[in-house]
Formats: C-alpha cells, structure tokens, sequence
C-alpha cells in the first residue's frame, strides 16, 4: 500500500514556500505520517514498566474520547522490553477494558517546532496486572512473541475510529503464567477534526 502524498512543486510554488525556485517542475511523494507530522497532527505515544504474569494481564490503549471533535487514525504499535518470558498479543477495537485506568504522560506531538505545541485530544490509557480480558468489543488479531524479541505494526491509518472508540493492545505470557513479567506499548497516531 502506498501512504504517500502527491505535491506538485512548481516554479511559483517554491517561491511561495520561501525556497529557491528553479524553472523544472517536480513532483514529490511525501508519506502520509510525515504529512500529518508537518500539519501537527501526528502524535507519538509510550506506556512502559506495564506489570503482568502471575495470571495477569496489562494494556494500553488509544481513546478517543466522545467530546473529542476527532476522528483517530492509529497508524503505528509496538510492544517491547519483555524480557523474561515468552508472550502473546491481543488487539482489540471499541472494548470495555478491565482494570484501573492510568493515563500515561509520555506523550508528544511528533513536530516540535510548532510553538505553542500541539496537543492530542485522544487519550493513551493503561492498566497492569489485570485479571480477564474484554467482553465486549472485537478482537482483531493475536500475535505472539518470544522473550526479548519486539512486536511492531505499521497499520498506516486504517483503523480509524470516531469519538467513542479506542484501540487496545493487551499482553499476556499464557504459556509461563506463573512469571512475572513487565513491558512496553508504544503507539503512532494521528488526529482529524470531525467537519460539521
């Protein structure tokens, strides 16, 4: 799939951008995240020191919240730093988690030399050492992974979700769940505003 935008520099337009024009056209393909990065409405985001194991669970997710006038393209996730144990990976969309939600403060737009910075209207959630999964919702996909090994997934926009929605990245170590275990979730994403 090509994530790319199309932007026809001519003579005028370099002169418009503050560059030196020259008299050849060209064309420039610009990936979709570095366009969006550009606009200020890419942000990069990290849940880390996620305690699970000993029949456990953790998770992070990316909500969009009802009031929040986006919609949220979840671009990018990763999950990292699992260091002990053999794990596996469940996504889920639109699900009710279990567990005590934190909010992770290690967030920031992914350009930042707009000033003032922008800031996400999409929240990253968390929560360790829980017990059970969603019932709700839908599980998209289930990967799995071995100890010191990191899962990544360049999703390029495709899920995208209203306000009300969210995407959840869960880790669980069912093969050796008596092992405590602790990783990281790491997530891409870029916002829209709702037109009216």
């Amino acid at each position: 799939m090509n994530n790319h935008i199309f932007y026809n520099q001519s003579p005028w337009h370099a002169s418009s951008l503050n560059t030196i024009p020259n008299m050849i056209d060209y064309n420039v393909s610009i990936p979709i995240d570095l366009m969006k990065s550009m606009e200020g409405k890419y942000f990069v985001g990290m849940a880390e020191n996620l305690q699970f194991g000993n029949a456990t669970n953790a998770w992070a997710r990316l909500y969009n919240p009802p009031n929040s006038g986006v919609n949220l393209y979840v671009n990018t996730w990763a999950v990292s730093d699992i260091l002990t144990t053999p794990y596996r990976v469940r996504v889920w969309l639109n699900s009710t988690p279990r567990g005590i939600i934190e909010y992770s403060h290690g967030v920031t737009p992914s350009n930042l030399t707009i000033v003032p910075n922008p800031r996400p209207h999409v929240y990253l959630q968390y929560a360790i050492s829980v017990n059970g999964f969603p019932s709700d919702g839908v599980m998209a996909a289930v990967r799995y992974g071995l100890a010191s090994t990191t899962i990544t997934s360049d999703e390029g926009g495709k899920f995208i979700f209203p306000p009300g929605g969210s995407f959840m990245v869960a880790m669980s170590n069912p093969e050796r769940p008596t092992v405590p275990a602790t990783g990281s979730i790491s997530f891409g994403w870029w916002e829209e505003s709702i037109s009216q």
